[in-house]
């Protein structure tokens, strides 16, 4: 049964990682391609939302209106930080090679000319993606890893096995920032432990990415769209 329900917190997931790698990999037009992914991951959002047990009315309810955004702000600092303080940092071979790829533009030029895949990328980015991996990551990896049977497990329940391998690998899923990632995962993953509330984690998330694009936007940093 356990099993069944773990379905529902990789689906949303599987559902982002798989439509970002179509994004790179088929010649569709830019507001297509866009406007289709954010449609596929929201329907599979969708569909889980009410039959995965943390994903319900009433669960997720935010309790630290103050510290998630705060954490959140904090969050896309120490993000930007390195770049920012560092001449070619991200460009060192710790980062840019064949495992990590390159910390380079996700959208071309054309694609940042079009308002529609600027807004619909943002909605993703905002909005979608934060469920979607904090589902995956902190409310179903970081129990899961500890025990199979997970639901048994509160949200935010320590164990130094799930914490520190599920910060590495969300760390590993950001590719050349993956140092900043990792920081990142061990930030989220702590403010889970100490607030027990996927709808906290996810507004931090959601803080950070919003920050993000607001600074790729005005700063044309596109690299940190991916």
């Amino acid at each position: 049964m356990t099993r069944s329900f773990s379905l529902f917190y990789i689906a949303p997931f599987a559902a982002l990682i798989a439509v970002v790698a179509a994004q790179r990999s088929l010649p569709l037009p830019p507001a297509l391609a866009e406007a289709g992914s954010a449609a596929i991951v929201a329907v599979v959002l969708a569909s889980v939302w009410n039959r995965a047990p943390d994903f319900m009315p009433g669960k997720l309810g935010v309790g630290h209106w103050l510290g998630s955004p705060l954490l959140g702000v904090v969050t896309f600092l120490l993000w930007i930080a390195p770049d920012s303080l560092i001449a070619g940092y991200r460009h060192h071979v710790w980062f840019e090679n064949p495992v990590f790829g390159s910390f380079a533009p996700g959208l071309t030029a054309a694609a940042r000319a079009q308002p529609a895949v600027i807004w619909i990328r943002a909605f993703r980015a905002i909005l979608l993606t934060p469920v979607a991996e904090e589902l995956f990551w902190r409310a179903w990896m970081m129990r899961w890893i500890a025990r199979d049977d997970f639901l048994a497990l509160p949200l935010g329940t320590y164990t130094p096995r799930g914490f520190w391998t599920v910060a590495v690998l969300f760390g590993m899923e950001h590719g050349p920032l993956w140092d900043v990632g990792i920081v990142t995962g061990v930030l989220y993953n702590g403010w889970m432990v100490r607030t027990r509330s996927l709808g906290d984690v996810i507004l931090v998330h959601a803080i950070t990415n919003a920050c993000l694009s607001a600074y790729v936007l005005t700063n044309g940093k596109w690299e940190y769209w991916p």
